[in-house]
């Protein structure tokens, strides 16, 4: 891109900030108007609450902002690469995605995007697209050529369905075609795929690993959401829940994901998590128990009350056995058994016996919870590189 292209990519960012949400909102109105094919790569419950427009808006605003060094977008690249590669966006749906996009910005701003303006942001798309096919390519051919990898969806049976807590229940998975499965990273999700038939289209969701790699199916345990005055209720997870069992066949895609384990060094591991957050934390703590037992390993957990605390029993049978793992658990309502106490989780009162030095800390669970914590750590004087964060959310999407 020349010095043109990007002065006028930038001057549009006081815009973006002011109609960014709006401008993408016509978008996804408008390339699902003509191309409904695509409906079946998004989350709608994301799209009825404005999430995915806002993330989109985010992204093409820090694009803009940055468009003398996108380099500095690396972290938030990779992210969306993942997400993309997990739901099958491909090379093909980017020229679309480009045209809808260019076309929104003409009839939403009208007479202020000029031609010029017009051709200066599809020189930028250009290149974002090109970066996203290529790192999302690379992904796609990583994981097909893995032992057991593949590409796109794949049928997998429910082989088990175990009550893990209230809200809470697991899914085994095995592939149908008698197959084997791809290593991964403790850490890292699936997509899957099912059809809802109230809004007559597939939908896919993403949903931790909650076993470790290794095992003999794949494992997803997924929270119940039945939606509130604020939320709707969650239409796969209520699917999954009430309407499949042992035997059904659901789609599956690939592991992918950028939260996960780092096994590259012997650091202590602190595990801390919110919620459903507990999924990548029970992989994660089983990896470490199995491959790593020099490890120093501190699980801390926060749940509403003991009936919706899953894998409890797992967890204290895991401390149990090994004795460098220490548990940590936090209810904010009685009754509580030990190790599980009655209080708000305040990393402060757990001291360096707890949170040592040099550990590495993993962070799961709501965006409050993970803001609130991150940034007690960083009063404590913990560094961002130490700290591996995953939030359950929309994971900005730029597509």
């Amino acid at each position: 891109m020349d010095e043109k292209v990007r002065s006028l990519v930038k001057a549009t960012v006081p815009v973006l900030k002011e109609h960014g949400v709006a401008l993408t909102t016509y978008f996804y109105q408008r390339m699902f108007r003509h191309n409904p094919e695509l409906k079946h790569l998004f989350n709608r419950t994301h799209h009825e609450s404005g999430k995915q427009a806002t993330a989109l808006a985010m992204s093409v605003l820090a694009y803009a902002e940055n468009i003398d060094d996108p380099s500095v977008l690396a972290p938030v690249i990779t992210l969306i690469t993942n997400k993309h590669a997990s739901i099958g966006i491909r090379a093909e749906h980017y020229p679309i995605v480009g045209k809808h996009l260019l076309a929104s910005i003409k009839e939403v701003l009208g007479d202020a995007a000029s031609d010029e303006l017009i051709d200066a942001w599809a020189v930028a798309y250009g290149a974002l697209a090109d970066l996203f096919i290529d790192a999302e390519n690379k992904l796609y051919a990583e994981i097909a050529n893995r032992d057991g990898g593949w590409s796109g969806w794949r049928a997998f049976r429910i082989v088990d369905k175990v009550k893990e807590s209230e809200q809470i229940t697991s899914f085994h998975l095995a592939p149908a075609d008698g197959g084997t499965l791809p290593d991964y990273r403790a850490g890292q999700y699936i997509s899957v795929r099912v059809y809802v038939p109230e809004w007559e289209v597939m939908q896919p969701r993403q949903y931790t690993l909650s076993e470790a790699p290794g095992a003999s199916c794949l494992r997803i345990s997924v929270k119940r959401e039945p939606g509130n005055d604020d939320t709707p209720a969650g239409r796969v997870s209520n699917l999954l829940h009430g309407k499949f069992d042992k035997g059904d066949i659901i789609d599956v895609a690939p592991p992918f994901g950028d939260f996960f384990l780092h096994e590259d060094r012997d650091t202590p591991v602190v595990l801390i998590s919110g919620g459903v957050g507990i999924t990548p934390m029970v992989a994660m703590l089983n990896r470490l128990v199995k491959t790593a037992k020099d490890r120093d390993v501190q699980f801390i957990h926060a749940s509403r009350n003991a009936d919706v605390y899953a894998f409890g029993a797992h967890v204290a049978k895991v401390a149990a056995e090994n004795r460098q793992v220490g548990v940590h658990v936090f209810f904010d309502e009685g009754p509580a058994a030990a190790p599980a106490k009655v209080g708000m989780l305040n990393l402060r009162e757990l001291g360096e016996a707890v949170l040592k030095p040099q550990a590495d800390y993993y962070l799961c669970g709501p965006s409050e919870f993970m803001d609130a914590h991150i940034r007690t750590l960083h009063e404590l004087g913990v560094g961002s590189e130490r700290i591996h964060a995953e939030v359950f959310s929309t994971g900005g999407v730029a597509v």
